[in-house]
C-alpha cells in the first residue's frame, strides 16, 4: 500500500506540473511557524521575492527568559491569518495565482509547527492547490540559492538557536550530516551567557537578543583580552560542543564582579573585551570544524577542488565577527568561495520556505495532493548522518590562522590534532 500510495503522489506531482504551468510563470507560497517568528513569502520560479508578512514574538519571549512554547503558539494562532495574508496583498496575487503551498512541517516547537500545518490545510483545501512540506533546517541551507548560482554539491554550516550542524548537500534533497553539535547550540550558550552578564541591563542592549547584544558590545572589545578553551580539539571529528564556552563565561563573570566588586545589576567593567573573546572563541571552533569537513570531502573524492564552497546559514550567521571570520579562513586558506545570506534571510522567514518549496516544485520532488494529510515532526534529523565515517577517517588537520581586520595581533590555533 505505501509504494501505490508513493506512486500516486509521484504521479499527481509530475501531472500537476505540466498540466497547470506549461504556459503561466509559477508562484509558490511559502509558510514558517517553526519556533516564535510567523513568517510567509510569495517567490516566483524567476528568484523573485514578490512579498512577505511578518510577525516577531522575540521582545515577549525575551521578557520572559526564552522561548515559552505554549505563549508561541497562542501568538501563531493570533498572527497567523493576518501575515499570510499580507504576503500575498504585498506580492499582488491571490491565493488562486499561487501554484502551490509550501510548509514548515519539521522539525520545530510541535504546537508552533502544528499551527502553520493546519492553516497550510485549510488554506490548500479552500483553493484545491497542492502541498509542499518542509525541513526547516534544509530550508536555511539552500537560501543562498535563492540569491546566488551554486551549484550542488556544496557545504554548509548552520548555526542558530537550535542547531550547529556540517552538512554536504548534493542536491534539492540530498543532505549528508558531517557533523552535529552536542548538548548545547551556539545561539542558546549566547543567550545564557548574555543573561549571565546582565546585557538587557544596559539602555542600549535592552531590545536586543542575547547573541545581537554580544556582537554589539563586542564591537568595541579586545579579543585578545581573554583565551576561551578550545572545544573537542582531541576528537577527530566535526561535532561541535558550546558547553565548555558556558562554564569558562559563568566561572570568569563570577570572578570578574568579586574581583570589581559589581552590584548585583552591574555590569563587568570588561564585558566588551569579553563579549569579543567569546565571538573569537566561537569563530576558532567553527573554524576548525570546518576545515576537517572539507578535508573528509577532499579525501573521499565528494567535492572537486574547483567546486569548494561554503554556505553559512542560520540566526548565527547574523553575527558580523563570526560570519568575517569564517569568510576569511575560506578565501585565505582553504581557497574555497564563501556565501552567507543576509541577516533578513539567516533569521526564520517565510522566504526561505517558499524558496525551498519553489525548487522542490521545479524538480517535481516532495509534492504532496491538498487531500492528503500533513503531519509534524518536530524531532526529524537532517539528511543522511554519515558523521561515524568522518570520525572513522580520523583526519588530522593543519593549525588554521585566524587573522581578522582590526585584531591587535595573529592568532593561530595551536595543538590541533
Amino acid at each position: 500500500m505505501k509504494f501505490i500510495h508513493l506512486l500516486r503522489t509521484i504521479n499527481y506531482a509530475n501531472n500537476f506540473s505540466y498540466r497547470k504551468f506549461s504556459h503561466a510563470r509559477r508562484l509558490v507560497l511559502g509558510i514558517e511557524t517553526s519556533c516564535d517568528d510567523t513568517g510567509a513569502a510569495v517567490v516566483d520560479e524567476n528568484k523573485n521575492v514578490l512579498g512577505e508578512g511578518y510577525e516577531s514574538q522575540m521582545k515577549i519571549h525575551l521578557d520572559n527568559g526564552g522561548v515559552i512554547p505554549h505563549i508561541a503558539v497562542h501568538f501563531h494562532k493570533e498572527n497567523i491569518k493576518s501575515v499570510v495574508s499580507s504576503a500575498l496583498a504585498n506580492s499582488k496575487v491571490s491565493l488562486e495565482d499561487i501554484s502551490a503551498i509550501a510548509v514548515t512541517t519539521k522539525p520545530g516547537l510541535r504546537g508552533s509547527l502544528l499551527v502553520g500545518v493546519e492553516y497550510a490545510k485549510h488554506l490548500a483545501k479552500m483553493s484545491q492547490k497542492p502541498l509542499i512540506p518542509i525541513h526547516h533546517m534544509e530550508a536555511h541551507a539552500l537560501t543562498a540559492r535563492l540569491l546566488n548560482d551554486i551549484p550542488f554539491p556544496f557545504l554548509c554550516l548552520l548555526a542558530s538557536g537550535g542547531h550547529c550542524q556540517i552538512t554536504l548537500i548534493k542536491g534539492i534533497d540530498e543532505f549528508y550530516l558531517l557533523g552535529d553539535s552536542h548538548h548545547n547550540s551556539p545561539g542558546e550558550v549566547l543567550d545564557k551567557i548574555a543573561r549571565r552578564l546582565k546585557l538587557q541591563n544596559l539602555p542600549e542592549c535592552y531590545e536586543m537578543s542575547g547573541g545581537k547584544a554580544i556582537e554589539h558590545m563586542a564591537k568595541k572589545g579586545d579579543c585578545t583580552a581573554y583565551r576561551f578553551p578550545l572545544s573537542m580539539v582531541q576528537y577527530r571529528d566535526c561535532n561541535f560542543s558550546f558547553s565548555g564556552f558556558f562554564s569558562y563565561s559563568m566561572n570568569t563573570i563570577e570572578r570578574e564582579e568579586e574581583k570589581y566588586d559589581v552590584p548585583a545589576d552591574g555590569v563587568i567593567p570588561s564585558v566588551n573585551d569579553f563579549c569579543a573573546s567569546l565571538l573569537h572563541g566561537y569563530a576558532l571552533h567553527m573554524i576548525h570544524r570546518v576545515h576537517r569537513a572539507f578535508e573528509y570531502c577532499k579525501e573521499k573524492n565528494l567535492i572537486s577542488e574547483d567546486q569548494r564552497v561554503l554556505v553559512f546559514s542560520g540566526g548565527v550567521a547574523c553575527n558580523t565577527y563570526i560570519k568575517s571570520a569564517l569568510e576569511h579562513s575560506c578565501v585565505t586558506d582553504l581557497k574555497a568561495k564563501f556565501y552567507a545570506p543576509p541577516p533578513k534571510l539567516c533569521t526564520d522567514n517565510g522566504i526561505m520556505i517558499a524558496w525551498n518549496g519553489m525548487e522542490k516544485l521545479k524538480a517535481n520532488i516532495g509534492i504532496i495532493p491538498y487531500t492528503e494529510d500533513l503531519i509534524p515532526d518536530p524531532d526529524c534529523p537532517l539528511g543522511v548522518d554519515i558523521r561515524h565515517s568522518v570520525k572513522n577517517a580520523s583526519i588530522k588537520i593543519k593549525s588554521p590562522k585566524l587573522d581578522i581586520k582590526n585584531e591587535k595581533e595573529d592568532l593561530e590555533l595551536s595543538s590541533f590534532s
